[in-house]
């Protein structure tokens, strides 16, 4: 997870996200990540279209953003 993460920072390509909020909901969310530590990711989040700081330990999965054909 944390490759595909650093890939993204490298490539500014988009990746979908499910993260687990503090109170336990999960969402799914679109984000380019930006920087990454060992416990957080700072990423632009196109869901909430502002700059937010997600903790590691909350995302539970990731995944490249698939490209339409046409876009």
């Amino acid at each position: 997870m944390k490759n595909m993460l650093i890939r993204s920072i490298q490539s500014k390509e988009k990746i979908e996200m499910i993260y687990l909020s503090k109170d336990n909901q999960a969402s799914q969310r679109i984000i380019r990540a930006l920087k990454i530590n060992d416990e957080m990711i700072l990423a632009y989040c196109y869901t909430r279209r502002k700059v937010r700081t997600f903790k590691l330990e909350n995302i539970l999965s990731v995944g490249l953003v698939k490209k339409r054909m046409g876009a």
